[in-house]
């Protein structure tokens, strides 16, 4: 792969992702928002680490799209706006759901 193809892979999918992610932030209220992209990038990751062979794809969807649609930060900062009980709750169901995604993703994909 020649050295700037990665790059353009990576920003290619950064933009989708991104486009994808505002996209449910239009559609769903802020954490609910951000708890369904985490979840189903996890499921989506889990999935792809199963099934994909190729870096092409794996720089695509896993490191351009697939970052740029999941939210840590705003997870982050959603969780600590919340207050301590909502907060704990959101930081318990989002790393619940995203674990369980991850693995279905997984087995979905033939892997597990």
């Amino acid at each position: 792969m020649k050295r700037v193809e990665p790059l353009v892979l990576v920003a290619c999918g950064g933009f989708i992702g991104a486009v994808l992610r505002y996209g449910v932030a239009l559609a769903l209220p802020e954490v609910a928002g951000t708890l369904v992209a985490n979840v189903v990038g996890s499921f989506v990751l889990g999935f792809l680490v199963s099934v994909t062979t190729t870096e092409r794809i794996r720089l695509f969807l896993g490191t351009g799209l697939l970052s740029s649609f999941t939210t840590y930060s705003t997870f982050a900062v959603e969780t600590t706006q919340l207050g301590p009980l909502a907060g704990t709750l959101n930081v318990g169901v989002t790393y619940l759901l995203g674990f369980v995604a991850a693995g279905a993703g997984l087995v979905v994909g033939g892997r597990r």
